[in-house]
């Protein structure tokens, strides 16, 4: 049996310190001597583990896939979609997240917006994470022939109020809003036998 080499602190060190500048300030806006610098390492290490930028950007939304998910698969079952709550579920996990003080909306739509055209790997993680969401969706729907159709409309309408609770002073609207949309699936958001 093969065995993993453990990820080296100073990795940890640059990928932690990527992703929260990349996610805060966003990926252009963030060199590398910064990261370089505030990850503490020396531009040897750094490029010893991150040939490029763009290495450095994959690994940050691999990282962030990573990350988030496990948030949102826990979320949504603190907060009840197991148990045919997934409206309410979704809403509570939203809500939790968009008043955090990191939020930043999401960071693949993020990237997207800002690295798509120019960087065709960002596009690539972007549609396994929103797919790895979907997913998440629909094991709380019913085994139906709408199953699929229904989780990916949720998915669009929370990736809808990500944007607006972007924006806004608040992110009152959004959760209302996203509570309207999600109105329209709870005849087929009991858990799936």
């Amino acid at each position: 049996m093969a065995t993993q080499t453990p990820v080296s602190a100073a990795r940890e060190r640059i990928l932690t310190t990527a992703h929260d500048l990349f996610y805060s300030e966003g990926v252009r806006a963030t060199g590398i001597d910064r990261v370089i610098a505030e990850s503490d390492v020396t531009k040897v290490t750094f490029y010893r583990h991150f040939p490029s930028k763009n290495d450095l950007v994959r690994a940050f939304l691999d990282y962030r896939h990573e990350r988030w998910m496990n948030w949102f698969v826990d979320a949504l079952a603190r907060y009840g979609a197991g148990e045919g709550k997934m409206a309410a579920a979704v809403i509570a996990a939203m809500q939790e997240w968009f008043e955090s003080k990191t939020f930043r909306g999401c960071a693949f739509i993020n990237s997207v917006v800002e690295l798509g055209g120019s960087l065709p790997d960002v596009l690539e993680v972007s549609r396994g994470h929103k797919q790895s969401m979907v997913d998440a969706i629909a094991r709380y729907l019913p085994t139906a022939s709408r199953r699929a159709g229904d989780a990916v409309a949720i998915a669009v309408a929370i990736d809808g109020a990500i944007i607006r609770a972007q924006y806004d002073e608040t992110p009152k609207a959004a959760l209302k809003a996203l509570k309207k949309l999600l109105a329209a699936f709870t005849p087929v958001t009991a858990p799936a036998r």
